[in-house]
């Protein structure tokens, strides 16, 4: 069943999150930078990009949080990924990865295990084939899609044992594991699948929610159910892919601490609702 406390802590998040406007420092996907930026300021947090080696480890320095997305990768981008997160990791800050199309070249899979392997992560998010894939579980990934996918719930799990991180696929349900448990939300919209950048965006706003709150398990599943929620409700006021790209971002900015502990849907993953039974938008 999906737990009342829990969408309550969403929309408490939101409140703070909006109360404290945390600095996002985004260094990421060329082709969604613009999306990326928008999605943080109308969720009410501060964006700012800084993806040169020559700056990012002093903005990362000013930033409340650090995310950082493979999607279009080239070496003084990693280079610059790698000098922010060690900086973010030495002032204790936390850091949102998004493994964007691992497993598709060298370059981005190499440059994956190197943030891994080099900067202690907090969140990483990505869909079931690139969770499967860093989690050493198989997975299939097509240019940045998930063709073949391996059990979400296994792969988060194995993966945050593995790391000490919280680990995140999203799909149509999310599942969110941390080395002490896991949770699912089922916020969220197909038409979601018919934007490019949508993930991206997901990412960002975990990295906003994440900036403030005490638990990053929390934080994610809360940002998740945020984004997801906006989703939702942009569908209704829709006709096809470009205006509910309008719409997500509209829904976003107007959504409510009040909306949220009403129609948030997480649940701890061992009382979730089973497939058939959860409410998935």
């Amino acid at each position: 069943m999906y737990s009342q406390h829990l969408a309550d802590q969403a929309a408490e998040l939101l409140a703070r999150l909006r109360d404290r406007r945390p600095l996002v420092h985004h260094i990421t996907n060329n082709v969604t930078v613009n999306d990326v930026a928008n999605i943080t300021l109308v969720i009410g947090a501060l964006p700012v990009m800084a993806p040169s080696s020559q700056e990012a480890a002093e903005m990362a320095a000013h930033a409340d949080t650090l995310v950082l997305n493979i999607g279009t990768p080239h070496a003084d981008q990693l280079e610059a990924m790698v000098l922010a997160g060690l900086t973010a990791n030495r002032r204790g800050k936390p850091i949102v990865m998004d493994p964007v199309g691992v497993g598709t070249t060298r370059l981005r899979t190499d440059g994956a295990k190197r943030l891994l392997s080099q900067v202690r992560l907090t969140v990483v998010r990505g869909n079931a084939g690139e969770i499967g894939r860093l989690a050493g579980l198989g997975g299939e990934v097509r240019g940045v899609e998930s063709i073949v996918a391996p059990d979400a719930a296994g792969t988060t799990a194995q993966l945050a044992k593995d790391m000490g991180l919280i680990a995140a696929a999203t799909g149509k349900r999310d599942h969110i594991s941390g080395p002490g448990g896991g949770l699912v939300v089922d916020n969220g919209h197909p038409m979601l699948a018919t934007v490019v950048g949508t993930g991206c965006m997901a990412t960002a706003v975990i990295g906003c929610f994440v900036a403030v709150a005490g638990d990053p398990l929390v934080g994610t599943a809360a940002g998740l159910a945020c984004f997801g929620l906006a989703g939702e409700l942009a569908v209704a006021e829709s006709s096809g892919p470009g205006s509910f790209k309008v719409g997500l971002f509209d829904r976003l900015y107007a959504l409510t601490p009040e909306i949220v502990s009403h129609r948030a849907r997480i649940a701890y993953a061992a009382e979730a609702p089973s497939g058939d039974e959860a409410d998935v938008a």
